[in-house]
């Protein structure tokens, strides 16, 4: 719902174009912003939002196309010089120094000095606070940052950039790593904004958030224009689909699999050190059993407790029915053929300085040496290549660092090397955080193939459709609670509503 009309244009990119050695990343594409307005960027990952937010703040230059700002033509040499003309962006990894307090980064830009070398922090704490107090941080402004939650430090940087007198304001995915509680706040922030007349673009994979918070919407595939400056009211999220990827039924219901086998693994009143009690459930083979709860709810910590992460405290894990008791993750897989999918990929499930190979060939590396210590590479190879085929890993060798794919390529990498191990039960934490529905659409196809071929798999999720999508029985968690196992009728009104009575 637009607060301000008619608006004025104070940003408009017509016809850019960029162009990297191999590749044209944009190609004659616009994006038309007023103030008082929230526009929503989208587009499968790839598709060009990235590069063209670094044209508008400066990091890259066009090779072709215009950029204005109130009607008068710009063209930005650094970053700084698009700081300098009011536009500021947030981006998903937080650009904040962690040990400074929330005065110092909101004022990094302009530190209030008394005399040469000398910083006025009563200065700094003075002018900080209207700042905070506008993107509603309710706190002291000497709290050091490394204490704040992900969506406090999102907060923190929308403060700074309006501190720098920013008119237009970037988000790039700035729900990613919150939760729907944070989520709500922080778009009752941006409306506010929106109200004062702030220009914001806000890039998101979450399509139910651009139909909530956004006026407009610009969405690119492959570097072009299909959909610009279109109004939200009246798109469906069916013609929103077609434009990012040119069809509509890319997460269209999954069809029926085999009937469920035995149990293979079960939880009997698991007790744990980060404060679980008395969960008991079973996974049995051939099924997806989802576990659905806010973040904060103790799913990553039920898992790590499962696989031996995380100390327990009491009650009993089986597999297969017997008791197991689990060291670690390697033991996890060793004796028990349990893999693990971490929601954290980059820090804890993959090596990004490492290649596409070794990442997916980690997990059986003892199987693969020769005389003890040597890897023979043609095995290596050899065991590796026919998943990377099965995953469609978009790389350009085997030898590519994992650091370097995209997220959807990573997680598929990341699923990889436990399908390598021909694990026999898989957790997997937020399959699919962060990535575009293409992929999303391809990893669960990915999941459902390898239930229906006899895995029992675990899937952890925040965000509902997915689980309502995927799971055969869906898990409610609360405050480290198991509070509800329900039967999933795929039918997404109904089992999200029993969802929610349970967690309210």
């Amino acid at each position: 719902m637009s607060t301000i009309a008619p608006a004025r244009v104070v940003l408009e990119a017509a016809g850019i174009r960029k162009q990297f050695p191999g590749v044209v990343a944009l190609d004659d594409v616009s994006l038309r912003l007023r103030s008082g307005e929230i526009q929503a960027l989208v587009g499968e990952n790839g598709a060009g939002k990235s590069t063209l937010i670094k044209i508008l703040t400066g990091v890259y230059q066009p090779d072709a196309g215009s950029v204005t700002i109130d009607g008068a033509p710009v063209r930005f040499g650094s970053a700084r010089d698009a700081l300098k003309a009011g536009i500021s962006v947030v981006h998903q990894e937080h650009n904040l120094i962690p040990q400074f307090t929330v005065a110092e980064n909101i004022l990094l830009e302009r530190i209030p000095t008394r005399l040469p070398q000398l910083v006025d922090y009563a200065a700094i704490y003075r002018e900080a606070r209207p700042w905070m107090k506008t993107v509603g941080l309710d706190m002291p402004a000497t709290r050091s940052v490394s204490a704040l939650s992900a969506a406090q430090m999102q907060l923190v940087e929308i403060a700074k950039a309006l501190s720098l007198q920013a008119r237009i304001l970037l988000l790039d995915e700035p729900t990613a790593a919150i939760t729907p509680h944070e989520t709500g706040y922080l778009f009752r922030v941006l409306r506010e904004l929106r109200a004062q007349g702030v220009a914001v673009v806000f890039v998101s994979h979450k399509l139910e958030e651009v139909f909530e918070l956004a006026d407009r919407v610009t969405v690119l595939r492959d570097g072009r224009n299909t959909a610009l400056d279109h109004e939200i009211k009246g798109l469906t999220q069916d013609q929103m689909v077609t434009y990012m990827i040119g069809r509509s039924d890319v997460l269209a219901q999954l069809p029926a699999r085999p009937a469920r086998g035995e149990p293979v693994l079960e939880v009997r009143d698991l007790a744990t050190e980060a404060g679980a009690r008395g969960i008991t459930f079973s996974l049995h083979r051939g099924e997806i059993l989802g576990l659905y709860g806010l973040v904060g709810a103790g799913r990553t910590e039920l898992a790590k407790a499962i696989i031996g992460e995380l100390k327990v405290t009491g009650g009993d894990v089986l597999v297969r029915g017997r008791s197991a008791r689990i060291r670690d993750l390697r033991d996890a897989l060793a004796r028990h053929r349990i893999g693990y999918v971490s929601e954290n990929r980059k820090e804890e499930g993959l090596i990004l300085l490492h290649s596409v190979l070794t990442n997916m060939s980690i997990t059986i590396w003892r199987r693969l040496r020769l005389f003890g210590q040597w890897i023979r590479r043609s095995s290596e190879t050899a065991a590796v290549m026919p998943l990377v085929k099965q995953l469609d890993v978009r790389a350009h060798s085997l030898a590519q660092q994992v650091g370097t794919l995209s997220g959807g390529n990573q997680q598929k990498v990341s699923l990889g090397k436990w399908l390598a191990a021909d694990v026999e039960i898989l957790i997997i934490d937020e399959p699919t955080i962060g990535i575009d529905i293409k992929t999303k659409n391809a990893l669960h196809e990915l999941i459902w193939n390898l239930a229906a071929n006899g895995k029992a798999i675990m899937v952890i999720s925040s965000d509902m459709p997915e689980i309502v999508r995927l799971a055969d029985r869906i898990l409610i968690m609360r405050n480290h609670r198991l509070v509800g196992d329900i039967s999933n009728s795929h039918d997404y009104e109904e089992v999200s509503a029993a969802i929610m009575s349970r967690l309210s």
